[in-house]
Formats: structure tokens, sequence, C-alpha cells
């Protein structure tokens, strides 16, 4: 009875995490890229993220993420070439996701430019059977349903950006809506607005919010952040907060360890019953960018 009572814990605890874990990241705040193919970089050449998340600590099977971006940004061409790599592992279930984006910046005027983006992902699905535990393990439907499987599918975005603010709207996992595909690749919508400050004082604010929509599940999300500066031409650190419907709160800490290179942390805390088992989730990212490099071509060398 106690060992049915286990497996029945389990396995609704799988499930649960299946069914609210859509792999988001929290950085997505300072880096679109992360749910936006359309989202571009045009202040530096190239862009490197790599990015760890452990959500839900001290709760069986919570979810771990590993998440690796690479952009570049080639200004004669206004367009942006991307490449995404995600795997998340949730209990005795693993997913893996490759991506591979195009986008195309369209200038508008002095102020605004228009960004749109096409990825085309490789995903698979994978179990680990030695975690599963049935009292009929002789019972080959037990395991039917968990066959490894791959497929591909599509991710779509556009922006609207100025120095100051971005506002964007994208699908992740497109064909999802048209194919049978294995629903931990449901079809995914983002809708938000963000606002940053610059100017020359010593702090300055930013703030966003974010509508997402992940298979029959609505969320909204809320940021704000001040960025502080010990000089005028560059940020040191920056300290935000963030509130994610129901129940999820969160702070995010950045700083810059290098000119080129700066490190990200997010804690958050979910308030509901989640939390009578979990310390919170964490997740730091590393950015690394390379300067362009301007070339004079009527000069004489």
């Amino acid at each position: 009875m106690k060992k049915t009572a286990l497996i029945i814990f389990f396995s609704t605890v799988t499930i649960a995490l299946i069914a609210q874990s859509n792999i988001r990241l929290n950085n997505f705040w300072e880096k679109s890229y992360l749910i936006n193919p359309a989202s571009v970089n045009n202040q530096y050449l190239a862009e490197i993220n790599m990015d760890v998340r452990k959500q839900w600590v001290n709760m069986p099977g919570s979810p771990t993420t590993l998440f690796a971006s690479g952009t570049m940004f080639l200004d004669n061409l206004n367009t942006q070439f991307g490449l995404k790599a995600v795997q998340d592992k949730i209990g005795y279930t693993s997913t893996s996701n490759i991506n591979l984006s195009y986008a195309y910046c369209l200038t508008l005027n002095n102020d605004w430019h228009l960004n749109m983006g096409l990825g085309l992902s490789y995903q698979a699905v994978g179990y680990d059977l030695s975690q599963v535990n049935s009292q009929t393990s002789s019972d080959p439907t037990v395991y039917t349903r968990l066959l490894n499987e791959s497929n591909l599918n599509s991710d779509l975005g556009i922006e609207l950006a100025s120095k100051k603010w971005q506002i964007g709207l994208s699908s992740q996992n497109v064909f999802s809506l048209f194919l049978p595909i294995n629903p931990l690749f449901a079809n995914t919508n983002y809708i938000y607005s963000k606002y940053r400050q610059y100017n020359q004082s010593n702090i300055n604010l930013g703030f966003g919010v974010c509508g997402i929509q992940f298979g029959d599940m609505y969320q909204a999300e809320f940021n704000v952040t001040s960025y502080f500066k010990l000089n005028p031409d560059a940020n040191a650190f920056q300290i935000g907060a963030f509130y994610r419907t129901r129940n999820e709160i969160g702070v995010i800490f950045g700083i810059d360890l290098a000119r080129n290179l700066h490190v990200s942390y997010s804690y958050d805390y979910n308030v509901s019953g989640i939390s009578e088992n979990s310390y919170g989730s964490h997740e730091i990212m590393l950015t690394y960018n390379i300067d362009k490099v301007f070339q004079c071509k009527n000069c004489w060398y």
C-alpha cells in the first residue's frame, strides 16, 4: 500500500511539473532573444550566453535547465544569425532543443526599426527508464508511452525597437499547432513591452510587462529594474524584481565582471502550495560580448 502511494505521488508530481514548466528563463528581461528570434542585438558583433536554472529546489523531480546561445549581427546585411541549445530534465523525462534563427532588421526612421525573425528547431524527448517505478515492471504496456522521439518545429517573431523601447510578439513551436508533436513542445506565445532609460545620471530605471500563453495556461509577468553606473558611459550593476501570475515573485541581480563580461543571477519563489516542498528557484547567466571593429573604407593605411 505504501509503495502504491509513493508511485501515485511521484507520478502526480511529474505530471504537474511537465504541465507547469514550459522552458522559460528569468533573464529574458535582458535577453529577449531567449523568447523571440526577432530580437536583434546590433550593439555588438556577436554575443554569447550560457545559463543554468534549477527550479523548485528540494522538490523531487524538479526541472534542471541548461541553456546556451550565440548571435552574430551583420551590419552590411541588416541581418542577425543565431543559435540556441536547451536541455531540460524533469524527473525521468529529458528534452532537448537546438534552434537556428534568422532575423532581418528593417530601419523605419532614425529612432525605430522593425525586426522580423524565424527559427527552425530540432527537438528530442528521452526517458530514463531506470528511474520509472512501477508495480508491474514486467508489463510492457507500462512503457509504451515512454519511447524516445524527435521532431522539427519552428518559431516566429516580430519586434519594434528603439534605443529605449522593445515591443515584441513571438510564437514558439508553431508546428505543434498543426502536427501531432509531443505535448512537451506545445505552442507558446509571448507579447511584451520593455522600457529602459539611458541618461547621464548614476541610476537609470527600466520596467516591462509580458503576457504568456502556454496550452491552456495564461500568465502575466511584471518587472522593474534599477541600473547603477559608476561612470556615465557604463553600467556597473543592476537590481530588479518581478512578479509572475500566479503567486511567483523574484529578484534579479547583475554585475559587470569586465567590460565585455556580465553575470546575472535570479531567484524566484512560489508562494502557493509548492512552497511547502521547495526552497525556490535559482538561475545564473553568463554573457560575453564581442565588440564590432569599424573600418574606414575611404582611409589610406
